[in-house]
């Protein structure tokens, strides 16, 4: 599998088609191994995945955290290809998956997050980003045991703060919310879209 998945979009499209894990059976961190086993992941197992294989391709195994103001965080694998970041996720929101390598920044990468995170109760406040060599001889790649020591740490370490002005989240919360009692579904109407890397086929 780590042969066939050579690229971040090789790697996104595999994450694509997995079923988000919505551990029906109780909170769950797994590595490679177990989202392998389990043919499911959520968005911390889907970017521990991505690192894990991305960097047998050469890509340093890095994270990035986006720290919400309700608590629902999401964490994203990042990479950087001609000076440039690109990202790999999955969410249960549209809006939240990967991106291409187009942001000059890892700043930027993270602002391309911010409208598609606010819905009724989340928002972005700040980012980081992490080697997982921090994590020294702990085995976050290929563990069969939950790896609770990768979310401990990605919860303790420093943001970088991130200001959106109240006025504009105020306006982007009604307009989700109107959206979502219209349509009954998520929206896909963020400015920045061709930026995004295709989105799993259940949101379009």
């Amino acid at each position: 599998m780590i042969n066939r998945l050579r690229t971040p979009e090789d790697v996104q499209r595999f994450i694509n088609r997995l079923p988000y894990n919505t551990e029906p059976n109780g909170d769950t961190l797994r590595g490679f191994r177990g989202v392998v086993k389990k043919g499911t992941a959520h968005c911390l197992e889907a970017a521990l995945f991505a690192a894990c294989v991305m960097e047998q391709h050469g890509y340093p195994p890095l994270l990035m955290g986006l720290e919400s103001i309700d608590l629902l965080d999401h964490v994203v694998f990042v990479y950087k290809r001609r000076g440039r970041w690109g990202s790999v996720a999955r969410s249960r929101d549209p809006g939240l998956h990967g991106r291409k390598p187009v942001f000059r920044s890892p700043r930027a990468l993270a602002l391309s997050y911010c409208d598609p995170y606010i819905d009724y109760t989340g928002c972005i406040k700040g980012y980081s980003v992490v080697h997982l060599n921090v994590m020294g001889n702990y085995d976050w790649r290929l563990s069969k045991r939950n790896v609770w020591a990768v979310e401990n740490m990605l919860i303790d370490l420093p943001h970088r703060k991130i200001s959106r002005s109240k006025k504009r989240v105020r306006r982007e919360r009604e307009k989700y919310k109107a959206y979502m009692a219209k349509h009954k579904k998520k929206p896909l109407y963020y400015r920045g879209r061709e930026k995004w890397t295709p989105i799993p086929k259940d949101f379009l």
